[in-house]
């Protein structure tokens, strides 16, 4: 699909509704996010398990990421990225209904098998929240990416805050994940509407189909991919893990590596999250008046002082200070080398598919690599394998520079 086509089916859908729709699902997905995440303790505890087996329970996350984000760009070409996201959506749902279940039921693989949904649902649907995402900021001119992200984040601290009041309370987690499943299945049936049809759908012109390399010379079967991508792929491989890995094990760095409740534990990721929010909601400004590149070394670094502080802090306190650097350092990472993928007129929906493939990519190997370091050297120390990843991504920084675009419309709404 050509871009002045979306340009003139976002007109049809109105960028203010589009614009609300993926607020609701980026949201959404961070709540979902984070009603795992808190009660990954308890969890922990209703099976058994140490830390060793919840990484191997956590890769079933990784295992649907790697599918979902295998088969999205694949799905977004052909059928746009609103039926992604639909589905991806549904299978979020599903899967965090699966993990209570699993909970419940104090059984290992039908807990993995509710994160290997929900991983599938994350990998692919996020692929197309985040084409979606890239053609909405051309659409209305303006960095709106950050934003979306920004949304993402506060549905992790308002999942938090919930984790922790459901964990103080003693609250089943069968019963706390089915309420959040009715809240963000009602919100899906809703979001779906709101989107373009065919958004990033790659149009078939003299019967050959680019996905499936039909009569395609071999110099130019993907035009699209160049260095710089590949650049990019390295930076939100490496702060995606950042996010990533907090994600997964913070909770349990808590709980574990400081002998807090996991009232705490819950309460700390959803501090976090609200650093993230923070530096995704005020990111905008601040590259537009710094510039991209710069913005991501200093997040870089931002992010590793803070996964150190972290790891080497004698206390909570010191700690709690290294959280909030984590977040506001790896806030920036994904959205930022996202809207650098979208720079390109014609092909920034393949691209931004490629990157945000490459980011999930950090599922695959984060979870299990933590956990089975974790077993051998604690959680604490493990996480320093991050920080390093994180440090790496400065070397590839100038790949986000602003690229020259053609002169954007206004946003109506």
């Amino acid at each position: 699909m050509t871009r002045a086509a979306l340009v003139e089916g976002s007109e049809r859908v109105g960028l203010g509704r589009w614009r609300a729709a993926l607020v609701v699902a980026f949201f959404g997905t961070g709540l979902g996010m984070a009603t795992w995440v808190t009660r990954t303790p308890s969890i922990r505890d209703v099976l058994g398990a140490s830390t060793a087996e919840m990484g191997l329970i956590i890769a079933g996350l990784s295992v649907g990421s790697v599918i979902g984000i295998g088969v999205g760009g694949l799905l977004v070409a052909r059928r746009g990225a609103r039926f992604v996201v639909a589905c991806g959506m549904s299978a979020i749902v599903a899967g965090v209904l699966v993990v209570g279940l699993g909970a419940g039921l104090s059984h290992g693989l039908v807990v993995a098998t509710g994160l290997a949904l929900f991983g599938y649902g994350m990998g692919s649907g996020e692929i197309g929240l985040n084409v979606e995402g890239v053609e909405l900021e051309v659409a209305v001119g303006r960095s709106v990416v950050p934003g979306l992200h920004g949304c993402f984040s506060l549905g992790i601290f308002v999942g938090g805050l919930a984790g922790l009041a459901a964990n103080a309370a003693a609250v089943p987690v069968l019963v706390h994940m089915a309420t959040v499943t009715l809240l963000v299945g009602a919100g899906t049936v809703w979001l779906v509407g709101q989107l373009p049809a065919r958004t990033g759908a790659t149009a078939r012109t003299s019967g050959a189909d680019p996905m499936r390399g039909a009569a395609v010379p071999r110099g130019q079967r993907w035009p699209w991919f160049d260095a710089r991508l590949l650049a990019l792929a390295a930076i939100i491989l490496g702060m995606a893990l950042a996010e990533g890995s907090a994600n997964d094990w913070l909770p349990l760095i808590v709980v574990d590596g400081y002998g807090l409740s996991e009232s705490v534990g819950a309460l700390v990721y959803a501090f976090f999250g609200l650093s993230m929010a923070v530096g995704r909601l005020t990111g905008g400004r601040v590259i537009d008046r710094f510039g991209r590149a710069p913005v991501m070394r200093t997040s870089a670094v931002v992010a590793a002082a803070g996964i150190a502080m972290v790891s080497f802090a004698p206390g909570p306190w010191l700690a709690a200070v290294g959280v909030l650097l984590w977040g506001l350092g790896a806030s920036l990472g994904f959205p930022v080398a996202l809207s650098a993928a979208g720079d390109d007129p014609e092909h920034a929906a393949k691209r931004a598919s490629a990157v945000a493939t490459a980011g999930y990519a950090a599922f695959l190997v984060g979870p299990p690599i933590l956990g089975l370091l974790g077993e051998q050297v604690g959680l604490r120390a493990a996480i320093l394998v991050v920080m390093v990843a994180v440090l790496a991504t400065t070397l590839f920084s100038g790949a986000v520079r602003e690229r020259p675009s053609p002169t954007h419309r206004e946003d109506p709404s």
